[in-house]
């Protein structure tokens, strides 16, 4: 199996740390009320760029050479990772390109431009911009830095997995959004070295959920893109898919797919009992847990994975539409 090995997360966490925040580990009353254990949530909506992305960003930016980073990167992204990447960029001198489709929400699109990048719209699709972003490449040299399915954006993300670990050493179970599977495969391979009993949940939309289609073909597929309140978990998982296929499929105990009115009511469950603003993406682990789907033996660590909700979007989800 395609995997990454532990220190690649070890080293990835140590060359990021002056670039990315550690984020809290904060307890939930009301869901620990509700399940009958301790729930936590891990904040990774108070990441610099509002989402996890940054990590595996700033890792794969780091490791460029010289003549790399003079050529400057390249990517397509549903927002996070085009945000996470111009931010590193910026940061570290490299020009970036980031190809989006039309479904991106505009705040999305505007906030990568604002950090510098290039912003191409290609598309009603994440493979369409991907197709594009790897044209890019092929012509100007840029380096094509995926959003997920690459060695180093995934250690990037595993150490999110260590500051679980470390917050919360007695941990149990642990709920992560899963799209492309770049954050999960992280966490996961962090999480099921401590321990290969804590278990991992992979939460996503029931609308075009390529990574569960993908794992119960046993290949990669492609699925019909469709409108979502988590727009983030968005697109396919490339059918040359090398890593976070295989390691999903590895690591993941069990996917859990969710309605658009479940992801409305974990967006709210958010604003209104935690506090949170948080886009429909990072809400799918509350969403999960509030819907009955997780028995918990111990100690729940939920991964809320970012903040860069279309305000609008959240206002009508908060006065009861769900979607």
């Amino acid at each position: 199996m395609p995997s990454i090995p532990f220190d690649d997360l070890l080293q990835a966490r140590q060359r990021i740390a002056g670039l990315v925040r550690q984020t809290p580990l904060e307890h939930s009353p009301s869901l620990s009320r509700r399940l009958g254990v301790p729930v936590w949530l891990k904040l990774e909506s108070q990441q610099t760029t509002g989402s996890f992305k940054l990590r595996g960003a700033s890792n794969a930016i780091a490791q460029l050479s010289a003549e790399q980073k003079r050529l400057g990167v390249v990517t397509a992204s549903t927002g996070n990772h085009g945000r996470a990447l111009a931010h590193a960029a910026a940061q570290q001198g490299v020009k970036a390109i980031v190809c989006l489709s039309e479904r991106v929400p505009q705040n999305k699109v505007l906030a990568i431009r604002e950090l510098g990048a290039e912003v191409r719209i290609v598309g009603r699709s994440q493979d369409d911009a991907q197709v594009e972003a790897e044209r890019i490449a092929r012509e100007q040299g840029a380096t094509f830095l995926p959003a997920f399915d690459h060695p180093h954006i995934i250690a990037g993300q595993g150490s999110l997995g260590l500051e679980i670990l470390e917050q919360c050493p007695d941990v149990c179970e642990v709920l992560v959004p899963l799209s492309g599977g770049g954050l999960f495969a992280g966490v996961a391979l962090a999480i099921k070295a401590a321990s290969p009993a804590i278990r991992t949940h992979g939460i996503s939309m029931r609308r075009g959920a390529a990574m569960h289609a993908s794992l119960e073909a046993g290949e990669p597929v492609e699925v019909e893109e469709l409108a979502t309140l988590a727009d983030s978990l968005g697109g396919g998982i490339g059918l040359d898919n090398r890593y976070t296929l295989a390691i999903t499929r590895e690591c993941c105990d069990q996917v859990h797919l969710l309605d658009e009115p479940a992801i409305a009511a974990g967006m709210r469950h958010a604003y209104r009992e935690e506090r949170l603003v948080v886009e429909g993406a990072a809400a799918v682990g509350i969403a999960a847990l509030l819907d009955g789907l997780i028995e918990p033996r111990g100690p729940v660590v939920v991964v809320i994975s970012g903040r860069n909700v279309d305000i609008d979007q959240h206002l009508r989800v908060l006065n009861g539409a769900d979607a």
